[in-house]
């Protein structure tokens, strides 16, 4: 008779399940051990966010992974990324065996299994279910034709490479102790082969514990619908940091842990409430509004959370923002200049009144793109971040991010006609390539945004006296525009500019009473930009 090994969820793992880590398998409940089959109580938790009282939260990490009783393997600071020669190159033998016969799954892991690329384990019925669980793994490589890709070759060197290293390893120690599994803590960020190693070790029934204070979720892609491991959601995140060498001392008053608590009901996402800088380690994506002229001129003043479906959620700000393009002028030319005025003087407004404002972009950057990709063959924030030709370094993290994030969209779903000739992948070359060189004065821009507060803009003036917009010119702003920032365009003459780079649904478009050319910009006078302070 085959015994099979089938991991469940441990009973009460949100509330428990630290206590849970001390209690051998046989104490655990729902746990089963005959001639057929082993049940497994286990622990696999997301931990996403950060309670109230973030200083316990660190303590408690920070105690976890340096018990010794419990031993658990604080995997994500001692990943040990080396590799035997004879191994690797097995692994090269195999992918090349691969391209030509294209193997199924199960062979090809029967083929790992010949060429000694999985550990023999002592345990017949534990070594079938190892291999089982790396076939689960590489399944959707399989099925969705992905098995050919860089992706798929790193995850295969990194799945060897960590199995040996780490897995083997820790059963060794276990070996003679059947009341107990490896248990291993991850925290912060994966890259993709670091998702599927996490997702191999808990389909194999070890303990598995992923922390992520910013409340980003590594295994959202690995496990979408919690089948494998159960998300605990905290109410606040922390910025990501290094993971404290020393036990952090600081310990919480009653009064503080009570101001946390109020804070949290007072400035949840969804109070309408919210403090100053509240999302600042939030991504942003706009949701560009259709507006009528008059309305377009009471909207942009109105803060983001005020506009019409601003909402907060899965640690994004959905930002209502504004894309329009004013033809031609008002017989009125007093409220023509009025409304202008009003836009452009402003705090956190950026006035366009030559062209091209931008430059082109140089160079060839596929391999920096490449290199950015995840699974799903869209740019990747933290690969871009963490790249060395990333410009955007000296931002703050959580600023950084919500730019990888606009840029990962903006590449992805491209609203830049293409050229003749170009392709898709070239489009998205040539976007990718401009948004590494965003002009500072929109970069000061980004910084000052506060999501849920006023909303900065460009406002765009083009009487063609004043030079022409480039295709770089319109990548920029569509990327501005994917961040959330508002932008209005004037062209007096009635004529196209963005429009010869982008498709005019992507923006609104208001004609005025009459078209008139060379008309040049307005500057208020200094009595009325007095008078606009005062009042």
């Amino acid at each position: 008779m085959i015994r099979t090994y089938q991991p469940v969820a441990a009973a009460n793992l949100e509330t428990d399940w630290q206590a849970l880590l001390f209690k051998p398998l046989s104490e655990r409940s729902g746990f089963v051990n005959t001639p057929s089959e082993m049940k497994i109580p286990q622990i696999a938790i997301r931990m996403l966010g950060t309670p109230l009282v973030e200083d316990e939260y660190f303590q408690t990490l920070y105690d976890l992974v340096h018990n010794d009783e419990l031993e658990i393997h604080f995997i994500s600071e001692n990943l040990d990324k080396t590799i035997p020669q004879e191994k690797f190159q097995a692994i090269q033998n195999l992918l090349i065996l691969h391209g030509k016969e294209k193997l199924s799954v199960n062979r090809f892991v029967a083929f790992m299994d010949r060429d000694q690329l999985l550990p023999m384990l002592g345990n017949p019925e534990l070594n079938r279910h190892l291999r089982a669980c790396v076939i689960k793994v590489l399944t959707p490589f399989f099925e969705n034709r992905r098995d050919e890709t860089g992706d798929f070759r790193r995850v295969i060197v990194d799945l060897v490479k960590w199995t040996w290293n780490h897995l083997y390893k820790e059963l060794e120690k276990t070996a003679n102790q059947d009341d107990r599994i490896p248990a291993f803590f991850w925290y912060g960020n994966a890259t993709p082969s670091e998702q599927h190693f996490l997702k191999f070790l808990i389909l194999f029934g070890c303990d598995v514990i992923v922390a992520h204070p910013e409340g980003t979720d590594i295994l959202a892609d690995a496990d979408p619908d919690e089948a494998i491991s159960k998300i605990i959601r905290y109410p606040g995140t922390h910025q990501l940091t290094a993971f404290p060498k020393t036990r952090p001392e600081r310990t919480s008053t009653i009064a503080y842990k009570a101001s946390k608590e109020i804070d949290q009901v007072l400035h949840s996402d969804d109070s309408m409430l919210y403090k100053p800088w509240q999302f600042r380690n939030y991504s942003p994506n706009a949701i560009t509004l259709k507006t009528t002229y008059d309305e377009l001129f009471i909207l942009i003043k109105e803060r983001a959370f005020l506009r019409p479906n601003f909402e907060v959620r899965n640690n994004t700000v959905n930002i209502p923002a504004i894309f329009s393009k004013i033809f031609g002028m008002t017989k009125n030319r007093r409220a023509y200049w009025s409304k202008i005025q009003d836009l452009t003087d402003y705090e956190y407004a950026e006035v366009i009144k030559q062209f091209p404002f931008t430059w082109e972009a140089k160079g060839n950057p596929h391999f920096h793109y490449q290199n950015a990709l995840g699974e799903k063959q869209e740019l990747q924030a933290d690969k871009m971040m963490n790249s060395h030709w990333w410009r955007y370094s000296n931002l703050p993290t959580g600023l950084q991010k919500g730019i990888a994030e606009a840029i990962s969209r903006y590449c992805a779903h491209p609203k830049l006609k293409k050229q003749d000739q170009e392709s898709l992948y070239d489009l998205q070359l040539y976007l990718f390539n401009q948004a590494m060189n965003i002009p500072n004065s929109m970069i000061k821009l980004m910084q000052n945004f506060d999501y849920s507060q006023y909303v900065p803009r460009i406002v765009l003036y083009n009487n063609e006296n004043n030079g022409f917009m480039t295709r770089a010119d319109a990548a920029i702003l569509l990327l501005m525009n994917e961040f959330g920032l508002d932008i209005v365009l004037y062209n007096p003459p009635g004529h196209n500019d963005i429009e010869n780079f982008v498709d005019e649904r992507y923006f609104d478009s208001h004609w005025l009473d009459e078209m008139s050319f060379g008309e040049e910009f307005q500057e208020p006078s200094r009595l009325k930009k007095f008078i606009r302070k005062m009042f």
